[in-house]
């Protein structure tokens, strides 16, 4: 029989103690071992690697428990034994994330918990520019001086880093960005970063994540008398780009920074470009009057783009083919432009050239009342890459994200 036993720092549920007391194989973390009710012929591995421990281990045969910390159902191990044809019986004990938001001091029904292992440092920190109150699960190499670097100074937030929660090196460190960037930190499990100006968030009958918007493609009032698309052809682009958690959207020069808004409140992060400054005006007035995270940068894309954040969908309401061979050299998933006739094509071509498969549209909608005119037609281009294709990335010339703000009138994020 295979059981999965958490723990947590408090005493063993019975059941706990019952398997292992029965156990013939103890596997898991050197200090998860310690301590633990075996019996005295009980084989001991230290390995967090179970599946490949268990090859070769007849679990039908003799007593297997794995000991884990905290719930192994929780971005624990259940789901990689269940993929692998294991039925395990599993013991929980309390979630990190639960202990970390309870040694904070905060509740944790409206927090997103992220996980920046296994390569999604990026996704991570993209949720954390996003959304007011985030648990990262950590890793070396993605701990909270990764996450501070790429957050701090643009995203104003504090981190509440945990270290080896219940167990007997406990540590708990409360830290702005900029001091987690210099700290030596023992291996943490877990970072909470936290918008302090939003930290209570607002109750909810969903745990986690808010609900998607209730309506998109918000009408043109919504947006004031900008010159942003209209809501008919902003569902469209909206469809092309599909903005989602963990993803940054760069919003191009739309007018009135309704493309980035509306992806925001999808629960990307979205950074709003544009060169003109009546417009950067514009869109922080609707940012601030939507109530979403957009960071606003003026200025060109073609001059700016390799100082900003990595994209993985662009919109551009305006810049031509020049602007497209930018922002496709970045290689994001998906890109979607506004075109005029004759640009279409030599956007296409880019686009292609790009590794993108591409197409166009034009748009127009007629209104059902006859004493309305139509309004002109818009041509969309856009182009999408097969995320599962590893992507080459050209060599770029980056700066520390600490000289982000000495960029012209690049500012903090609007909310």
């Amino acid at each position: 029989m295979l059981t999965v036993v958490g723990r947590d720092g408090a005493p063993l549920s019975e059941g706990a103690k019952a398997a292992l007391e029965s156990a013939t194989l103890v596997m898991g973390a050197p200090g998860h071992l310690d301590g633990l009710p075996l019996a005295s012929g009980a084989r001991t591995v230290a390995t967090t690697e179970f599946v490949e421990a268990l090859e070769g281990v007849d679990v039908t045969e003799e007593d297997v428990v794995l000991v884990v910390d905290g719930d192994p159902g929780y971005f624990g191990a259940v789901r990689e034994l269940l993929e692998k044809g294991h039925a395990p019986e599993t013991f929980p004990a309390t979630p990190l994330v639960a202990r970390a938001f309870s040694q904070a001091g905060l509740p944790w029904d409206d927090a997103l918990v992220v996980s920046a292992k296994g390569g999604h440092l990026r996704q991570a920190v993209n949720a954390c520019r996003a959304h007011p109150k985030v648990a990262v699960l950590t890793e070396p190499g993605a701990g909270p001086s990764e996450l501070a670097r790429a957050l701090f100074p643009v995203t104003p937030r504090s981190f509440v880093v945990c270290e080896d929660l219940g167990g007997p090196k406990e540590r708990i460190v409360y830290v702005r960005p900029a001091e987690a960037t210099t700290r030596p930190w023992n291996d943490p499990e877990i970072v909470l970063v936290l918008d302090n100006r939003h930290a209570l968030g607002e109750a909810s009958w969903v745990s986690g994540l808010v609900p998607g918007p209730a309506g998109w493609a918000l009408p043109a009032q919504a947006f004031g008398d900008g010159p942003g698309p209209r809501p008919e052809v902003r569902a469209f682009v909206l469809a092309k780009l599909g903005p989602r958690v963990g993803d940054m959207v760069w919003d191009v020069e739309s007018g009135d920074g309704s493309i980035g808004i509306e992806c925001a409140r999808f629960g990307a992060a979205v950074v709003a470009v544009d060169r003109d400054h009546s417009a950067c005006a514009r869109v922080r007035e609707n940012v601030r009057l939507h109530g979403v995270k957009v960071a606003m940068a003026s200025g060109d894309v073609r001059s700016s783009a390799e100082h900003l954040p990595e994209p993985d969908a662009v919109f551009l309401g305006r810049g031509g083919p020049e602007a497209v061979r930018v922002c496709a050299a970045l290689r994001p998933s998906r890109i979607v432009v506004l075109a005029t006739a004759g640009e279409a094509q030599a956007i296409l071509d880019e686009l292609d050239g790009h590794g993108f498969a591409a197409d166009a549209v034009r748009l127009q909608a007629a209104p059902l009342t006859p004493r309305d005119e139509a309004a002109e037609p818009v041509i969309v281009v856009w182009g999408e890459r097969d995320a599962r294709t590893p992507a080459w990335r050209p060599p770029r010339t980056s700066r520390p994200i600490e000289t982000i703000p000495a960029l012209p009138g690049v500012v903090e994020e609007r909310s």
